[in-house]
């Protein structure tokens, strides 16, 4: 019963960063999905049972694929200086056209090779 609980906490943890990373509230958040405010707090808070549908729903109300929503992050999940600006390079390429994309990807294999 304990590892049930463990993993509702670890998805919920993932939800709430994910939430966290764009900027939504958690009333925002169940606003795009068709959720109330406080069922998005109790999945973060890994206190519900959430269906695979539902999870979907959330998945695509943050604009993830549905797996990336098991990519599991702790509780006490510290972001480095690097990882906010590969965050920020990432979300600068999910910003771009697939032209720019290319280039920026031919511009990082230069740099790093």
């Amino acid at each position: 019963m304990n590892e049930d609980r463990e993993v509702l906490k670890l998805v919920g943890a993932r939800i709430r960063a994910l939430r966290k990373e764009r900027g939504y509230s958690q009333e925002s958040l169940g606003e795009k999905g068709g959720f109330h405010f406080s069922y998005i707090g109790q999945i973060e808070r890994g206190e519900k049972n959430v269906s695979l549908v539902n999870l979907a729903k959330i998945a695509e109300s943050l604009d993830v694929n549905l797996i990336q929503l098991f990519a599991y992050v702790e509780e006490e999940f510290e972001v480095t200086e690097d990882e906010k600006q590969i965050k920020e390079i990432v979300q600068l390429l999910r910003d771009s056209s697939p032209d720019n994309i290319r280039v920026a990807k031919n511009v990082i294999k230069g740099i790093l090779m």
